[in-house]
């Protein structure tokens, strides 16, 4: 099951509800189950009301998630989140705080978010090493970083977003540094076989065309330092799992991350979905229309170990019993593997 921000958390605390909502999912036969997007306890690290904290009294909610998910068979991981310069002044739990990014923004004459510091980079890292050890103390199977869409670890990463000019601003390999420096304190407060994903993209929330990397070169060179602090699994989050991730080849975007890394790979994007309309706008009431799409594609592409790992994000959200009904539709065989073998994927 894909991430997916809810809000449905007042206070930051999962309740009853959100047990319930992931119990469901894994009832109806999710093999793993990423959670929405539940924020460090650095003080910058939220951007939206109602959406899951990660520590504090959080974490006994995460643990009633954690325990009512195992019952019915699944795997989850929480995925980790600091939103960097998405963040405004007011938002909880520390209304007092501005966002925080790589660089300074300023809205109508007035500062909104403040340019990051050595020492606030170094918080961000502690915060993170901090939420691996408390999901691995609190029962989850691993964790997964969110280095995608535009949030704080992507806002490095991006060329757009990231101008500068100390050892984290200018060649992609200091772009990548605050990323690197995360996973690899996060390896360090984890035990070795603790599975550590990390989500990355190429599109971001504010242009759809965005890339952080123009090559499979330029992907290689910022997954490889990665993958070498730690990372277990990438997850390459796309908004359609088979478009060719550069001009001039056929390769997906996970297809691209497994080849050029070594490790598992999860694709993700409109899986048993068919876009029917091409456009640049983001989805509104008039643009979400979509019809059912067969999965014969997906099951060429696992085939020919494109990746390793499928995420399905809407129909889940539909139907918590996706899995279970693919898996009654009969030409599933592949699906059943990987489920059954997902931990031994992931490590």
């Amino acid at each position: 099951m894909a991430p997916m921000t809810r809000n449905c958390s007042p206070g930051g605390i999962p309740g009853d509800d959100v047990q319930q909502y992931y119990a469901r999912r894994a009832a109806g036969g999710t093999g793993l189950i990423i959670t929405e997007g539940t924020y460090i306890d650095h003080p910058a690290a939220n951007g939206y009301k109602d959406v899951p904290a990660f520590f504090g009294p959080a974490l006994e909610g995460w643990k009633r998630v954690v325990d009512a998910v195992h019952a019915d068979g699944a795997l989850i991981v929480p995925q980790l989140w600091h939103v960097g310069s998405v963040r405004r002044a007011g938002m909880e739990p520390y209304p007092q705080v501005p966002g925080m990014g790589p660089e300074e923004l300023v809205e109508n004459g007035r500062t909104v978010v403040n340019r990051m510091s050595q020492d606030d980079l170094r918080e961000v890292v502690a915060s993170y090493a901090r939420a691996a050890a408390s999901a691995q103390a609190t029962g989850f199977d691993g964790v997964e970083i969110h280095g995608a869409h535009g949030y704080l670890l992507d806002q490095f990463l991006w060329e757009s977003s990231n101008h500068r000019t100390d050892a984290y601003g200018g060649a992609l390999e200091n772009r990548c540094r605050l990323a690197v420096e995360v996973v690899r304190a996060m390896r360090q407060a984890v035990a070795a076989d603790f599975p550590i994903i990390f989500r990355f993209s190429q599109w971001k929330m504010s242009d759809y065309g965005a890339r952080i990397a123009s090559t499979a070169s330029e992907l290689a060179d910022i997954l490889t330092p990665l993958a070498d602090a730690g990372v277990t699994v990438f997850h390459a989050s796309t908004r359609r799992f088979w478009e060719p991730a550069f001009e001039g080849t056929a390769e997906s975007l996970a297809a691209c991350a497994r080849r050029v890394t070594g490790k598992p790979v999860i694709a993700v994007g409109s899986i048993g979905m068919a876009q029917q309309h091409e456009t640049r706008r983001f989805r509104t009431r008039d643009n979400v229309d979509s019809d059912v799409a067969g999965l014969e594609q997906l099951f060429d592409a696992l085939d020919q170990e494109d990746f390793d790992l499928i995420a399905v994000g809407r129909g889940m959200l539909a139907d918590p019993c996706w899995a279970d009904k693919v898996r009654r539709s009969g030409s599933t065989s592949l699906l059943n593997a990987l489920t059954a073998d997902v931990m031994q994927k992931l490590l």
